[in-house]
């Protein structure tokens, strides 16, 4: 951790990186109109309703508030009426397949200059500014839902928004706004340096490191040793798995990524004793090659 003088302090560094990679007012009114008109269409022919938002929430980063600049995919949820899942279930062959391409077909009339694709449960609606990538689902009893996997000939797959959410907005609060901003600062990372590491993935490690790190709850004078000891995490989980809240599906995480983060790693350490010298340019030359440009020189 930081402290005396120096050009810069550490909690006005990761002020400014936290800053620099939140999304603007204006990207999140177009984000909105995005799924707005996505979502319309569908009610249209789903519900007979020109509602924009019924029947629709936001998932992923924007139904976490884990988003980051420059903007990415809006990840949103559609429930289709259980009229619709019993009427897929009386054809032959992949009822699944089936259904996202009647879901796709209704999108393409609507927005005909618009590339369409299903990707197992994800239909991409791409825009100018981002797209929108949308999964169709129906709700359960348990408050769950089923969403359409097309491999294998088809099937349903359970998915848990509300105990996704629930889990990154517990930690959240625990730790005073540590998790959402390590896990946009390890997102920023991740683009940075090309790091094949599933934002979902950086969003359930940054949990569980900070449900036992010493120093999670404080303040942003301490973000330079809360990335270097995530980053020191993150290499110990190689070739391990994570549980996905809600639901407990085991994902293998492999080891892709792990060279990428003994390199971070490594920056973060020098990095840190740089900030413990008060040499606040040096640092900034190291995190700059975590963070890219977004994160101050000085």
């Amino acid at each position: 951790m930081g402290v005396g003088v120096s050009t810069l302090s550490v909690s006005e560094r990761f002020d400014k990186l936290l800053n620099n990679i939140t999304l603007s007012n204006a990207q999140i009114d177009d984000g909105k109109t995005k799924r707005g008109s996505v979502c319309k269409v569908l009610n249209l022919k789903y519900w007979s309703s020109t509602s924009e938002t019924d029947n629709s929430f936001y998932v992923g980063s924007w139904g976490k508030y884990t988003r980051i600049r420059p903007p990415r995919d809006v990840d949103v949820l559609f429930k289709l009426p259980s009229a619709v899942y019993e009427r897929f279930q009386l054809r032959n062959g992949n009822k699944q397949s089936q259904l996202l391409q009647e879901v796709k077909d209704a999108l393409k009339a609507s927005f005909p200059k618009t590339d369409v694709r299903g990707d197992g449960p994800v239909i991409k609606v791409p825009f100018a500014s981002y797209a929108v990538e949308l999964v169709p689902g129906f709700l359960l009893t348990s408050g769950k839902y089923w969403i359409p996997l097309t491999t294998d000939g088809g099937s349903y797959k359970e998915f848990d928004p509300d105990a996704e959410y629930k889990s990154v907005a517990d930690s959240n609060k625990a730790t005073k706004e540590n998790t959402r901003e390590l896990i946009r600062m390890m997102k920023c990372w991740q683009a940075q340096c090309s790091v094949p590491l599933k934002s979902f993935w950086i969003e359930i490690l940054a949990v569980e490191f900070l449900s036992s790190w010493e120093h999670a709850g404080k303040s942003r004078t301490y973000y330079d040793w809360m990335v270097r000891d995530f980053l020191k995490f993150l290499v110990s989980k190689a070739n391990s798995h994570i549980f996905v809240p809600g639901t407990y599906e085991l994902i293998w995480i492999g080891e892709a990524w792990k060279s990428r983060a003994e390199s971070g790693h490594a920056r973060a350490v020098k990095a840190c004793e740089f900030e413990s010298n008060n040499d606040s340019t040096k640092a900034g030359v190291e995190w700059q090659k975590i963070f890219g440009n977004d994160m101050p020189l000085t």
